[in-house]
Protein backbone atom coordinates (compact mmCIF):
# COMPACT_ATOMS: atom_id res chain seq x y z
CA UNK A 1 0.00 0.00 0.00
CA UNK A 2 0.95 3.28 -1.25
CA UNK A 3 2.30 5.12 2.01
CA UNK A 4 1.85 8.31 1.24
CA UNK A 5 -2.31 7.81 0.77
CA UNK A 6 -2.17 6.38 4.50
CA UNK A 7 -0.17 9.46 5.33
CA UNK A 8 -2.39 11.88 3.69
CA UNK A 9 -3.99 15.37 5.82
CA UNK A 10 -6.00 17.73 4.50
CA UNK A 11 -5.35 21.52 5.52
CA UNK A 12 -7.53 23.30 3.70
CA UNK A 13 -10.27 22.65 0.62
CA UNK A 14 -11.29 24.85 -2.49
CA UNK A 15 -13.15 24.93 -5.57
CA UNK A 16 -13.56 25.81 -9.30
CA UNK A 17 -15.75 25.31 -11.49
CA UNK A 18 -15.62 21.80 -12.22
CA UNK A 19 -13.15 20.55 -9.27
CA UNK A 20 -12.78 20.04 -5.54
CA UNK A 21 -9.02 21.32 -4.45
CA UNK A 22 -7.72 19.60 -1.30
CA UNK A 23 -4.49 21.13 0.22
CA UNK A 24 -2.41 18.14 1.95
CA UNK A 25 0.04 18.85 4.88
CA UNK A 26 2.50 17.79 3.08
CA UNK A 27 2.52 20.25 0.66
CA UNK A 28 0.46 18.28 -2.51
CA UNK A 29 -2.43 19.78 -3.80
CA UNK A 30 -5.17 17.03 -5.29
CA UNK A 31 -7.49 18.24 -7.98
CA UNK A 32 -10.85 15.93 -8.17
CA UNK A 33 -13.81 16.52 -10.45
CA UNK A 34 -16.67 17.50 -8.89
CA UNK A 35 -18.36 14.79 -10.99
CA UNK A 36 -17.12 12.19 -8.71
CA UNK A 37 -19.17 13.83 -5.72
CA UNK A 38 -22.80 14.47 -6.93
CA UNK A 39 -24.03 16.02 -3.79
CA UNK A 40 -20.52 18.46 -3.87
CA UNK A 41 -21.38 19.13 -7.65
CA UNK A 42 -24.96 19.85 -6.88
CA UNK A 43 -24.52 21.92 -3.75
CA UNK A 44 -24.60 25.92 -3.62
CA UNK A 45 -21.34 27.83 -3.08
CA UNK A 46 -22.52 28.56 0.69
CA UNK A 47 -22.65 25.31 0.88
CA UNK A 48 -19.30 23.80 -0.59
CA UNK A 49 -17.71 26.16 1.81
CA UNK A 50 -19.60 25.39 5.07
CA UNK A 51 -16.77 22.15 5.52
CA UNK A 52 -15.22 20.74 8.34
CA UNK A 53 -11.72 19.12 8.39
CA UNK A 54 -12.23 16.26 10.75
CA UNK A 55 -9.81 13.44 12.50
CA UNK A 56 -6.46 16.00 12.18
CA UNK A 57 -7.31 15.79 8.62
CA UNK A 58 -8.10 12.83 7.50
CA UNK A 59 -11.60 13.43 6.67
CA UNK A 60 -13.98 16.18 5.23
CA UNK A 61 -17.47 16.80 5.80
CA UNK A 62 -20.22 19.09 4.49
CA UNK A 63 -22.96 19.26 7.07
CA UNK A 64 -25.52 21.19 5.03
CA UNK A 65 -25.40 17.85 2.60
CA UNK A 66 -24.44 15.28 4.24
CA UNK A 67 -21.42 14.40 2.31
CA UNK A 68 -18.26 12.80 4.12
CA UNK A 69 -14.73 12.21 2.14
CA UNK A 70 -12.07 10.07 3.50
CA UNK A 71 -8.84 12.24 2.59
CA UNK A 72 -6.80 8.93 2.12
CA UNK A 73 -9.73 7.45 -0.41
CA UNK A 74 -9.09 10.65 -2.23
CA UNK A 75 -5.78 10.16 -2.59
CA UNK A 76 -6.21 6.52 -3.52
CA UNK A 77 -9.00 7.88 -6.25
CA UNK A 78 -12.21 6.09 -5.27
CA UNK A 79 -15.23 8.96 -5.12
CA UNK A 80 -18.30 8.49 -3.71
CA UNK A 81 -19.05 5.17 -3.09
CA UNK A 82 -22.71 6.06 -1.96
CA UNK A 83 -25.82 3.78 -4.08
CA UNK A 84 -27.94 6.06 -6.13
CA UNK A 85 -31.52 6.04 -4.59
CA UNK A 86 -32.83 5.35 -7.77
CA UNK A 87 -31.28 1.99 -8.47
CA UNK A 88 -32.66 0.17 -5.45
CA UNK A 89 -35.19 -2.98 -6.45
CA UNK A 90 -38.58 -2.12 -5.11
CA UNK A 91 -39.44 -3.60 -1.99
CA UNK A 92 -41.53 -7.45 -2.24
CA UNK A 93 -40.53 -8.06 -5.31
CA UNK A 94 -39.62 -11.63 -6.18
CA UNK A 95 -36.59 -12.86 -8.74
CA UNK A 96 -37.62 -16.09 -9.97
CA UNK A 97 -34.74 -18.05 -11.72
CA UNK A 98 -36.64 -21.19 -12.02
CA UNK A 99 -38.61 -19.41 -15.00
CA UNK A 100 -36.14 -19.06 -17.38
CA UNK A 101 -35.95 -22.74 -18.17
Amino acid sequence: MNTSAIEAKATSVSFDSGSIWVELADGRKLGVPLAYFPRLLHATAQQRKNYIISGGGTGLHWEDIDEDINVRSLVMGIGDRTKPQGHRRPAGRKISHSSRW
